[in-house]
């Protein structure tokens, strides 16, 4: 014999499943950075239009880097860090317009490094210079 669940219990399991996506969209938004904070993190800020890729600093020491992309474009745009010899050391796409997303990258060598961001996520992106220096 099957247990099925009773009128009581159906109304509580339909408003959980309404709240387990917000939930999980909330988590995402916390986790990526939200809003905010970026003075205490020490967080690279990145201003990302349509035609334009704007750095808060382009050098940084050795170590753990961190970007936080705001899309302020009409496109969903995605953030490139690449290494000395153009392969890619981290990314993070899919930046919707009028959203942050805060990538966190360990970069272990010093030298010559090019971010890009890439509005509509197609093509080479616009790049731009980056400086890692040896750690301090």
């Amino acid at each position: 014999m099957t247990s099925r669940p009773t009128r009581q219990t159906r109304p509580a399991a339909m408003a959980l499943l309404a709240v387990c996506p917000v939930a999980l969209l909330t988590a995402c938004a916390e986790k990526s950075g939200g809003t905010g904070g970026d003075a205490k993190s020490g967080a690279i800020t990145v201003q990302a239009t349509d035609d334009a890729c704007k750095l808060s600093r382009t050098s940084a020491p050795a170590g753990s880097i961190s970007f936080k992309v705001t899309n302020e474009g009409s496109k969903i745009t995605e953030f490139y860090v690449y290494s000395p010899d153009d392969k890619v050391v981290s990314e993070v796409e899919g930046i919707g317009p009028g959203t942050s997303r805060t990538m966190t990258v360990k970069v272990s060598k010093a030298g010559s490094y090019t971010t890009a961001c890439k509005p509509g996520m197609v093509g080479n992106g616009i790049r731009g210079d980056f400086t890692v220096t040896k750690k301090k």
